[in-house]
């Protein structure tokens, strides 16, 4: 596990619950020291203990070293960087799996495209995870489900299979675009949804933004090759309305400072965690208009993030659209 944050730490959790040893890699000394002293990540998960089967170093080399499976849980941005630096390292045959959910600045990359650019590793061993997996409640080991995607089914059924507890519950796919895309579009639209609350906006209006976030995602990822029935599954409409909707989640809590009041700066000091998409909104949008896809509460979001607007004008510029037929059927 190469990341001890929020979700790699949960992650790691679920594959050692499921039968595997685990060894995380944390730039942290403190943090290793306390998983393999404590057998706990106060950091980010106070008060709940680890599987003994769970270990910590700050050496790369030694988290890499004869490891079959390979979980990269970084933040988007990163990517690139460190994983030049692990490359060498990296076993022959390892399936590499990102739990990122982002695209990256500069290039527009998927991270499953860095990730080959970077390391070689051909689509049959570069797989992802995307679903509504907020951190912490499977860190408590609430039951939860699950995407798993890999371009090889055999693959992607032995990531299945390694990450299946009584309480995680994996579904495989082969669908790395559209996984793709659902989770690092979602962050988004939980950032204008946040907003939207934090301006104090009901239900019906978080309804609205979710359901045309949701026509926004599929819209893109169909574009670039995705299924459209990924969307209506886990990695769509699941991560969609978990990380919308709970308090839990970075990206709703980034927005709803935004909707309290908060100016940009003041919000990006508040959040303690990686808010994908302050960061990936951008990419985001480039992709989009690359590929002709119209995607207005992305350009919202980032005239908010960037440009200076202010929440309640994206509330006003959503609401002055031309109206249009609800269902259109996307096309690649």
């Amino acid at each position: 596990m190469m990341g001890a944050g929020s979700w790699g730490t949960a992650f790691a959790m679920v594959l050692a619950d499921a039968g595997s040893q685990v060894t995380i890699w944390s730039r942290d000394e403190a943090t290793a020291a306390g998983i393999n002293e404590q057998h706990r990540n106060e950091s980010y998960h106070p008060g709940i203990d680890l599987p003994t089967s769970i270990g910590a170093t700050g050496d790369a080399a030694a988290a890499l070293h004869d490891a079959d499976i390979v979980v990269l849980a970084v933040p988007a941005q990163v990517l690139r960087e460190n994983l030049r630096g692990w490359r060498d390292q990296l076993q022959a045959g390892a399936v590499l799996v990102s739990l990122l959910k982002g695209i990256e600045l500069g290039t527009t990359k998927r991270m499953s495209e860095v990730i080959h650019e970077v390391t070689g590793a051909g689509a049959d061993r570069i797989a992802v995870v995307s679903g509504p997996n907020l951190a912490h409640e499977i860190a408590l080991r609430q039951p939860a489900a699950t995407t798993v995607a890999c371009a090889d089914e055999a693959s992607a059924q032995l990531l299945q299979e390694a990450c299946s507890t009584d309480y995680f519950r994996p579904y495989w796919s082969t669908d790395v675009v559209g996984t793709e895309i659902g989770g690092a579009v979602k962050n988004v639209i939980a950032v204008a949804n946040g907003m939207a609350v934090g301006m104090g906006l009901g239900e019906n209006s978080q309804a609205s933004l979710i359901t045309r976030g949701l026509a926004e995602m599929a819209r893109l990822g169909v574009a670039l090759g995705a299924d459209p029935l990924t969307f209506q599954g886990l990695a769509g409409v699941g991560d969609l309305v978990a990380t919308c909707q709970s308090p839990l989640s970075r990206n709703r809590t980034f927005g709803v400072n935004l909707g309290r009041g908060l100016t940009v700066d003041q919000t990006i000091e508040a959040t303690r965690q990686t808010c994908e998409a302050y960061k990936s909104c951008q990419p985001i949008l480039e992709l989009g208009r690359s590929h002709g896809v119209d995607m207005p509460i992305t350009e919202q979001v980032v005239g908010v993030l960037y440009h200076g607007r202010s929440p309640r004008s994206m509330a006003a510029a959503f609401m002055s659209r031309d109206p249009k037929r609800e269902i259109q059927v996307p096309t690649g």
